[in-house]
C-alpha cells in the first residue's frame, strides 16, 4: 500500500476539505478577523486536515500490506485469513468479518464436495470388484473349454486391464492410505506379472529374456505389480508383426539405487513422442495408428512411482527398441523401520 495511491483515492474528500477551508476564511475576511489570526486558524486546519490522513494511513498501511504481500506468498490462497490479525478500523473489521464468512462457506462446500467425492470412489472401486468377479469366472471357464475363441479371451483380459486402470486412477490420489512399502524381491513381483501375461507372450510368440533379478527392494508388491503390468501390456501391445519378437527383462544397481530394465524390440516411439509419453490422456502417433491406447496406463504408473518414491523413464528408438527403467533407491530409513 503506497502513500501516493492512497492520497489518489482520497482526493475527493481533499477537494472539499479545501472548499471548506476557502469557505472559512471568506468568513473570516467578511467579518472582519485580523490576518494572524487568519492564518493561524488556517495552518492549525491544514495541520489537522493532514495529520487525520496520515494517522488513517498508517492504520491502514499495515494491515493490507501484511494482505498483499501473505496473499502473493501462498500457495493457497484460502489460507489468507490465517495470517492475518484483526484490524483497528471500521473497514477493516468489514474486509476481516466478509473473508471469516466467505472462508467458511468455502471450507463447508469443499467438505461436501470431498464427501462426495469419496462416496463416488468408494462406489467405484466396489462395482469394479463386483464386475471382476463374473469377468474371472468367464475367463476360467474360456481356459477350461477344449475349444475357445482366443479373441474373446483377449477381449476378457483387455477389459480387466482397463478396469485395473480405472481402479487404480481412482485410488492414486490418496495411494499413501492404502500402499505398505516394505522389503519385496524383484524377481518374484516381475515372474507374478510374467505368469499373469503368459497367454499374451504365447499367442503373440514373444521370447522372454529374464535375469539378474537377485534383488530385494523397499516398495508396495500391489502398487509395482499394477505398474509392472501396465509397462509389459504397453510392450506386448506395440509389437509389430516380425517372426523374432522378443522382450528382456533384468536388473543392475549403483551405490544409490537398484534398477528393473524393461525392454522390447518393438516399434519404438517417435522421438518428439517422448517427452509426453507419461501425461494423462497421451496416446503419440502410436497410439492413434493402432487405436487401442486410453494413454493412462504410463500416467498413472508415473503417479504412482512418485507416490511410492521411485522414479521411472524411458528411452525408445523409433523401430528398434523401447526400454522402461524404474530406479528403486537404497535408502536406509526403511532398513531401520523393518528392523
Amino acid at each position: 500500500m503506497r502513500m501516493r495511491d492512497y492520497f489518489q483515492d482520497k482526493l475527493g474528500l481533499l477537494f472539499l476539505a479545501l472548499v471548506s477551508l476557502v469557505m472559512i476564511l471568506m468568513l473570516c475576511l467578511a467579518f472582519k478577523v485580523p490576518l494572524e489570526a487568519i492564518w493561524a486558524i488556517s495552518c492549525l486546519y491544514l495541520f489537522t486536515l493532514g495529520a487525520m490522513f496520515c494517522l488513517s494511513f498508517f492504520k491502514k498501511k499495515r494491515f493490507y500490506t501484511d494482505f498483499i504481500q501473505n496473499m502473493e506468498r501462498l500457495d493457497k490462497k484460502y489460507y489468507i485469513l490465517e495470517t492475518l490479525s484483526m484490524p483497528n478500523f471500521y473497514e477493516g473489521k468489514i474486509l476481516y468479518d466478509g473473508l471469516y464468512v466467505i472462508n467458511k462457506a468455502m471450507i463447508e462446500h469443499v467438505k461436501n464436495y470431498e464427501l462426495q467425492m469419496d462416496d463416488f470412489k468408494e462406489y467405484i472401486e466396489m462395482w469394479i470388484h463386483e464386475v471382476k468377479i463374473p469377468l474371472a469366472t468367464l475367463t476360467l471357464m474360456f481356459h477350461n473349454r477344449k475349444e475357445y475363441d482366443k479373441k474373446v479371451l483377449e477381449q476378457l483380459r483387455r477389459i480387466e486391464s482397463y478396469l485395473d486402470q480405472v481402479l487404480y486412477y481412482v485410488r492414486q490420489e490418496f495411494a499413501e492410505k492404502d500402499y505398505l512399502i516394505k522389503k519385496n524381491s524383484l524377481e518374484k513381483m516381475v515372474n507374478n506379472v510374467l505368469v499373469k501375461n503368459k497367454d499374451d507372450f504365447l499367442e503373440n510368440q514373444i521370447e522372454l529374456e529374464v535375469r539378474d533379478l537377485d534383488f530385494d527392494v523397499f516398495t508396495d508388491s500391489k502398487w509395482t505389480l499394477f505398474i509392472l503390468n501396465q509397462i509389459i501390456n504397453n510392450s506386448v501391445k506395440y509389437m509389430d508383426d516380425m517372426k523374432d519378437k522378443r522382450i528382456w527383462i533384468f536388473g543392475s544397481e549403483d551405490e544409490s539405487s537398484i534398477y528393473l530394465h524393461i525392454r522390447d524390440n518393438g516399434i519404438g516411439i517417435p522421438l518428439q513422442d517422448i517427452p509426453k509419453v507419461f501425461e494423462k490422456s497421451f496416446t503419440g502417433e502410436n497410439g492413434r495408428k493402432r487405436s487401442r491406447s486410453t494413454g493412462m496406463g504410463l500416467y498413472i504408473s508415473k503417479k504412482l512411482c512418485e507416490k511410492l518414491g521411485h522414479k521411472i523413464w524411458l528411452e525408445s528408438r523409433e523401430q528398434e527398441y523401447t526400454e522402461v527403467i524404474i530406479a528403486f533407491a537404497k535408502n536406509d530409513y526403511y532398513q531401520v523401520l523393518e528392523r
